[in-house]
């Protein structure tokens, strides 16, 4: 950082300030974006800011909790996600594709009707994915299958049709 001359760094403190993003600073600049980011970071040390980004977790921070997104989340996990965990960090992956129109949960079968199928092998995962159904007043049932119980089938029409209101319709 000491590379560059204090004029170059308030100049670039000076765009940040005005709105402008790291990457435009960066290419007004030709400096590095990581130096953009470094010299933000450098003068909200100095004026004693605490950076927030938007993707920390929002119950540890000072802001409006968006209880809908949060819901909507879920519902994706259970059809096309996975949770990826490392030392510190917790990601959630969610596929979303037109490769899948819908969610299939163990064997093929032909419904004419919509249904919601959820399969995890995880007796913790399950049980939290039933105590909200329960929570919500969403009729499910085991679909044990080869002796396993790791499906929760959701195919009441009203049961089906809570699930479109809080999850919305996945193909």
């Amino acid at each position: 950082m000491d590379q560059h001359s204090p004029s170059l760094r308030a100049e670039a403190i000076g765009l940040l300030r005005e709105g402008a993003a790291d990457q435009y600073v960066a290419e007004r600049l030709n400096v590095p974006r990581g130096t953009v980011g470094w010299c933000l970071h450098e003068d909200r040390k100095a004026r004693g800011e605490a950076h927030v980004r938007p993707n920390d977790c929002p119950p540890c921070l000072p802001r409006e909790f968006d209880h809908h997104a949060y819901a909507y989340l879920p519902g994706l996990y259970l059809g096309d996600g996975h949770i990826v965990s490392k030392p510190r960090q917790h990601h959630l992956s969610i596929f979303c594709g037109d490769g899948w129109p819908g969610l299939i949960g163990g064997g093929r079968k032909r419904y004419e009707y919509p249904r919601y199928f959820f399969t995890n092998v995880s007796d913790d995962i399950r049980l939290l994915c039933t105590d909200t159904l329960d929570g919500l007043g969403v009729e499910w049932t085991h679909c044990t299958r080869a002796g396993r119980p790791y499906d929760i089938s959701v195919a009441r029409k009203a049961s089906v049709a809570l699930m479109d209101a809080h999850v919305g319709p996945k193909h």
